[in-house]
């Protein structure tokens, strides 16, 4: 009878603890917060395009036919004397409009140029045009090379009066304008078009917005340089493009054939300056510098690596900077990141059909 007693009571304590291991609270398993996104770098301002709105004057407000109208013209070489030159004879969006591989550019009657032709690059944020800066704004920049003797060559009655003699111009502008072509009209329509002419969408803007990825190693490292003293390469090529905006001596030459700014303002501090140059898509822009003087992005950083040239204009920040060969490569790699493939294969930049 003991015995028997004894085996109900362990049974009863078995059953009560297995009803205490199911029963019992429990803590629950720790979660793993989600990881927050990856940060713009902390070496390089944070640039989003989606935060910035090209400038437009009020006397010339944008509208989807104006801009039609405006690609037409520049791809249009009856624009220039011997009907041969066209602005994008010279601004070709394969080489994210500039004059790819050519030093200077061939104009009317093949009258060779003196500068080398800069990139249409995000050009409708540009504070000041050509590269002594002396034009402030596109329309009035366009006139330069609409009517420059070695290039499109045009007088202003001589490019109204053919405009208007081709009905499908005479059309456009008359509803675009509500008036017939003229040089004034032309540059209008074409500045329209320019500020149309946006990139972002390179590695480095996909990096910016949160691809950790979007980057090499090797561009990572040469951002962290361009970003530093020790590249110093923030200093002028500064803000979401890359650009100052001011005018530099780069120390090029000791002596220079072109005198740059100096030509405008006729002061000798100013022998030798040129605006600095954007840097967007600047991977597919070469040969460099005002006279395309300097064939490869390589050369060009070993140029501000070795401090240029003795000049007495030149500018303060240009000096040895010690990079070694490796700090050189990383920074051509970064270079290379500001390539937007898409802009320079975007339907609505290429001609018209």
């Amino acid at each position: 009878m003991r015995r028997g007693l004894l085996g109900w009571a362990g049974l009863l304590l078995l059953g009560a603890g297995l009803l205490a291991f199911y029963f019992w609270p429990r803590p629950k398993p720790a979660t793993t917060p989600p990881e927050p996104p990856p940060a713009a770098h902390q070496a390089s301002p944070r640039i989003l395009f989606a935060e910035r709105t090209v400038p437009v004057p009020d006397d010339n407000p944008q509208t989807p036919a104006k801009v039609t109208l405006g690609r037409q013209l520049f791809y249009d070489p009856r624009l220039s004397k011997d009907g041969q030159v066209a602005c994008a004879s010279c601004h070709r969006p394969q080489f994210a409009f500039s004059d790819g591989g050519k030093p200077v550019s061939a104009g009317i009657f093949g009258r060779q140029g003196s500068r080398n032709a800069p990139s249409l690059t995000n050009v409708g944020f540009r504070r000041h045009l050509f590269w002594e800066g002396r034009s402030p704004r596109l329309e009035l920049q366009a006139v330069g090379p609409l009517t420059a003797h070695d290039e499109m060559g045009m007088e202003p009655e001589e490019l109204a009066q053919r405009l208007r003699a081709i009905p499908e111009y005479a059309r456009a502008f008359q509803e675009v304008f509500g008036e017939p072509p003229s040089l004034k009209s032309v540059t209008y329509a074409i500045a329209a078009f320019e500020r149309t002419l946006l990139s972002y969408n390179s590695p480095f803007d996909r990096y910016q917005a949160g691809d950790d990825k979007a980057m090499s190693a090797a561009a990572l490292r040469g951002m962290e340089l361009f970003f530093s003293e020790k590249g110093d390469c923030f200093h002028c090529h500064v803000g979401p493009d890359f650009t100052d905006d001011e005018p530099r001596n780069t120390a090029l030459y000791t002596v220079y054939k072109d005198i740059g700014l100096a030509r405008a303002t006729d002061k000798d501090e100013d022998v030798g300056k040129f605006k600095t140059p954007t840097l967007r898509n600047v991977a597919l822009t070469a040969p460099y510098m005002h006279d395309g003087s300097i064939q490869t992005l390589h050369e060009v950083v070993q140029h501000y690596n070795q401090g240029g040239q003795p000049n007495l204009n030149a500018d303060a920040l240009v000096r040895p900077l010690g990079l070694t060969d490796a700090e050189v490569d990383d920074l051509v790699a970064f270079l290379k990141s500001l390539t937007d493939e898409s802009f320079t294969t975007n339907p609505a930049f290429l001609p018209p059909r």
